[in-house]
């Protein structure tokens, strides 16, 4: 058993498989699709994308969002 496994961590092909499946639920198959192609097409500022995010919420409203998300 990795040890990733026994912590409960995801590791990168996980995360990616759980990340396109949470895209093909919100979007859709053609709009997550065009989603990916854009991310692989374009250059991405992920600072702005995190500035327009969490834009007007605090650090402990950021941090207490993540704790409940987060899986030990």
């Amino acid at each position: 058993m990795k040890i990733m496994e026994i912590n409960n961590i995801m590791d990168d092909t996980e995360i990616r498989v759980k990340g396109i499946n949470a895209l093909y639920k919100s979007l859709g198959s053609a709009a997550a699709m065009r989603f990916l192609i854009l991310l692989h097409k374009n250059p991405t500022d992920y600072v702005e994308i995190s500035r327009t995010i969490y834009q007007d919420q605090t650090i402990d409203e950021i941090f207490t969002r993540s704790k409940q998300n987060w899986q030990d």
